[in-house]
């Protein structure tokens, strides 16, 4: 078949070619080519069929091979399958099949009103029989993103939140610009206090309660206490943030992995070999495996901290967010002397709000003042007197409310897509929280979430998440799916995407 030229127009209603006789590449009569911003795009197609090869396959391979060659260029808008089939002398549906191919593999994308265009690529498009380079984990932005970290940002309740600002400016008092106690704003510890008490079963007065600039603030505070106190390591789960771990080398502690079942951190762990002097858990919603501590080995770290004279910090990141029955309580509830309760704005609201909380014994709370005293971990007091009025409101719990609800339709949806198109992937994790667990078959991780990003979706492994020195056994193969990450009109596409780089069973 011969090679053709064409030349389409932003209407995309005609073709415009070149004719006979005249130089390749001229433009109708007509053509906008040469009209500044004019939107269109030149094909030279080699539809040159291999032996074998069906007209659809040839075109196929010929406008994906434009495609990663780079000579179509992301967004690029492509003729109307219409247009495209007049022009080269196919049927309609040959080309509409061919970009339908291509659309469903990632190459193209394909949206009502808009047209059929060339899809944008986070990654530079790899040429046959060149080595593939690693996808890159930030700079250029994803098509589809559910990697965990964040919850919808896009639902964010700004005029509540504005109406909560203007409430607090109105009535805050003079001393309130000043600099003000070390604690926080008692403001927003009173609202806290009631908050946790009724919401997570936290034992607290709101003497007891710190805000911080985040958890990972909170939490490099407490690394830096327990390290001046003579504690040299912390037992941490072997799978979690690694940016948590490293929190705690930078404090100066050695992490100690405890293995991982589907009742939670094996606990009992501590007490073999060095005992260390604190562990630092998820207990309502073991991060990323999605299990909740099962109640003896909650009873059990908490009798462990009071022989030994430990400190066990509980990271509640998402608490609020149980879907199928009622929340689990905090451990601190448990043993308020023992344990350090942390909390945070970040999965409620959002990580911009940058405000957190830690819940703690007697027994640490002047020391660490004392160190949060050094300058380095100043808050506005703003942010804190907004909040609190947002919580004194009923703003906070509205929110929450109307939150859980949309994750859930999200996780629900991501569940039924599963069980009708890949029913041979098994999905765990899902009575709480903002992400599920994909179980993979053995030796497909990496190469599954390798094909996501050449097609523009961000997604984690499992193994991303495993501390270096984690002990066996290992969950195996696996994907964090975070499906509260993306905006509710991303979703929908968003999971098409993961439907189809899932490898089959």
């Amino acid at each position: 078949m011969e090679r053709t030229w064409a030349t389409y127009g932003p209407g995309d209603a005609e073709p415009e070619t070149g004719r006979p006789g005249e130089p390749e590449g001229t433009p109708a009569p007509g053509a906008t080519a040469d009209v500044p911003g004019a939107v269109g795009a030149d094909l030279h197609l080699d539809l040159a069929d291999a032996p074998g090869r069906g007209v659809r396959a040839a075109l196929t391979r010929a406008l994906r091979e434009a495609v990663r060659s780079g000579r179509l260029a992301p967004g690029v808008r492509l003729p109307s399958s219409r247009s495209l089939a007049a022009d080269l002398g196919l049927a309609r549906n040959t080309v509409a099949d061919a970009y339908g191919e291509l659309v469903a593999e990632g190459w193209l994308t394909a949206r009502q009103g808009s047209g059929t265009r060339v899809a944008q690529r986070t990654a530079p498009v790899p040429r046959r029989g060149g080595r593939r380079p690693a996808p890159p984990r930030g700079g250029a932005r994803p098509l589809h993103d559910l990697r965990c970290g964040a919850a919808d940002v896009s639902v964010f309740p700004r005029a509540a939140w504005l109406a909560a600002a203007r409430r607090a400016l109105a009535v805050a008092p003079h001393e309130a610009f000043g600099y003000g106690d070390g604690r926080g704003r008692p403001e927003l510890r009173t609202a806290l206090a009631d908050y946790l008490a009724r919401a997570r079963g936290v034992r607290a007065d709101p003497e007891h309660i710190v805000v911080c600039a985040g958890f990972s603030q909170g939490l490099a505070l407490l690394g830096r206490l327990l390290r001046e106190r003579g504690v040299r390591g912390m037992g941490v789960e072997s799978y979690g943030l690694w940016f948590h771990h490293g929190i705690v080398e930078r404090a100066g502690l050695r992490p100690r992995p405890m293995s991982l079942d589907r009742r939670g951190a094996r606990v009992g762990e501590l007490d073999e070999g060095d005992v260390p002097g604190a562990v630092l858990l998820t207990p309502a919603h073991q991060f990323p495996t999605g299990v909740a501590l099962h109640p003896d080995r909650r009873a059990a770290v908490v009798d462990w901290a009071a022989r030994t004279g430990g400190v066990v910090v509980e990271d509640d990141y998402d608490g609020e967010f149980r879907y199928d029955r009622q929340p689990v309580g905090a451990l601190q509830g448990l043993a308020p002397e023992h344990v350090v309760y942390c909390g945070t704005a970040g999965k409620a609201l959002a990580p911009g709000v940058r405000l957190a909380w830690l819940v703690l014994p007697d027994h640490l709370l002047g020391d660490l003042l004392e160190l949060k005293a050094t300058g380095e971990w100043g808050l506005s007091a703003l942010d804190q007197l907004t909040l609190a009025e947002f919580i004194e409101a009923g703003a906070y719990d509205r929110h929450v409310r109307a939150m859980r609800l949309r994750y859930r339709r999200r996780r629900d949806q991501l569940v039924s897509a599963l069980a009708e198109r890949a029913p041979h992937v098994r999905v765990t994790g899902i009575a709480a929280g903002l992400h599920a667990v994909l179980e993979l078959p053995p030796g497909t991780e990496r190469s599954t979430v390798q094909a996501a990003a050449w097609q523009g979706l961000a997604l984690e492994g499992l193994d991303r998440f495993r501390h270096p020195q984690a002990p066996a056994p290992a969950p195996g193969d696996g994907l964090i799916v975070a499906y509260g990450t993306p905006p509710d009109h991303a979703f929908p596409s968003a999971l098409e995407a993961l439907l189809g780089v899932l490898p089959p069973p």
